[in-house]
């Protein structure tokens, strides 16, 4: 096939080799047509400012493009409204980034304002991007509004945003990549010398009802966060994201959370590394999540924190020198956003129906911590169950406030320097058939 030469704002209609070069091009180029595939060839195509797109395609299907050198462009690969679109082997970089520390990341932002990323995809289906650099920049892989991505074995990582985002994006794909140290810095008072370390960035981003999502596989370490799945919007709109799997992946390492879920159902956390964070999982106002053989080790707060979570399993877990290893709470004020968020979840109001089991604890200041708050007019934390742990050399194994009907059974709980078991204001607990 004849190479050519690439020209600004050209539009391509069929099959396409580049020749290669480094080419200044701020319109980009469009594809307009189906079945088309663009080589790059190693072409570098050049954008100015960080503001238009370098490759368009809109309404197409069976659209690939390969072996392309992107930069400084808003998005490097912008996809609208198509399917069967395949991105590969390409290089994307230096896109569009908001500057530190003046940012802090809006989560919620939709498609009509989405921020320079590598690629950006809307409304695209049954697609793939697979083996890209897109690294060093704001963000990586953005998707809005996409079903059956495959977003496979690319590296993300050192970006200031997003490694990866889904928002509203169900049944994708997300296996294999690196998204390491997608961190920034953000200070709201400069002068006052205090910084965030995360700003709401992080590895993979999933956000208003991005579901049934399996991710696999992924390295999403030393970001602001390793996974941030939010279901409520900041207006006030559920927006939950449900019945994702995550499986093998390690958030390690995050000055915040390795995974955090919240306001969602039905996730699955299976096989992950959470090490070295303040928070290992932070799943406030979660229910029917399961926690299962995760290793969960030396973090700063809380290995697993759930706030007004209910039906929720935490199951053949190791959790070894965290602070605390679970904590369970209740913690209704009216006063605050507890109270805005339970008019919206009222089956969140108390925390309730959860199963700690066959977990092992070890090293830390409480190993299990479950409380109302103080004031409370009621026992809001019950029905929590403690079944089959080994709870060993804490200090203490076990810490029950205010909490009611629930049982402690059948655990080896010993050599706990303060208390196996401590009970404070706490009605119809059965604790029975330990070995103490």
């Amino acid at each position: 096939m004849t190479r050519i030469l690439p020209e600004d704002g050209m539009t391509l209609t069929r099959d396409t080799v580049l020749q290669p070069g480094v080419y200044f091009l701020p319109n980009g180029i469009s594809i307009d047509g189906d079945d088309v595939t663009l080589d790059g060839n190693g072409a570098l195509l050049i954008g100015e400012g960080g503001q238009g797109r370098g490759v368009s395609m809109r309404q197409h299907s069976g659209i690939t493009v390969r072996n392309l050198r992107l930069e400084r462009y808003y998005h490097g690969i912008w996809a609208s409204a198509c399917a069967n679109v395949r991105i590969e082997d390409c290089a994307i970089t230096r896109t569009h980034e908001l500057a530190a520390p003046d940012a802090f990341l809006d989560v919620w932002l939709d498609r009509s304002e989405a921020y320079g990323g590598a690629i950006f995809f809307a409304g695209v289906i049954d697609s793939t991007v697979t083996r890209n650099d897109l690294q060093h920049q704001q963000n990586g892989a953005l998707l809005y509004g996409c079903n059956q991505i495959a977003v496979t074995r690319n590296n993300a990582s050192y970006n200031s945003g997003y490694g990866m985002l889904l928002y509203e994006s169900s049944s994708n794909t997300v296996d294999a990549n690196i998204a390491d140290f997608c961190s920034r810095i953000f200070s709201s008072d400069p002068a006052s010398g205090k910084y965030h370390n995360g700003a709401d960035a992080a590895g993979l981003v999933m956000m208003c009802n991005s579901s049934r999502n399996i991710v696999t596989g992924n390295l999403l370490r030393s970001g602001g966060d390793g996974v941030f799945l939010g279901g409520f919007h900041k207006d006030m709109i559920l927006t939950p994201c449900n019945d994702n799997v995550f499986e093998r992946n390690d958030g390690s390492d995050s000055p915040n959370i390795a995974f955090e879920a919240t306001f969602s159902q039905r996730n699955m956390f299976r096989n992950n590394r959470a090490d070295n964070c303040n928070y290992g999982f932070w799943l406030g106002w979660s229910s029917e999540t399961t926690l299962e053989d995760n290793r969960i080790a030396a973090n700063r707060i809380a290995g697993v924190a759930i706030e007004h979570g209910h039906h929720n399993t935490i199951a053949g877990n190791t959790f070894e020198r965290n602070r605390a290893g679970v904590q369970l709470w209740a913690n209704l004020d009216s006063q605050r956003s507890t109270g805005a968020f339970s008019a919206y979840f009222p089956e969140c109001a108390q925390s309730h129906e959860s199963m700690i089991t066959r977990n092992t604890f070890s090293r830390h200041d409480n190993a299990i911590h479950c409380w109302s708050a103080r004031g409370e007019a009621t026992q809001r934390c019950h029905h929590f169950s403690v079944l089959d742990n080994e709870i060993v050399d804490n200090r203490v194994g076990v810490l029950f406030e205010r909490v009611r009907q629930s049982q402690i059974m059948r655990n080896t709980i010993r050599d706990n320097v303060e208390a196996g078991v401590k009970m404070v204001g706490c009605a119809d607990v059965t604790v029975d058939e330990n070995a103490m």
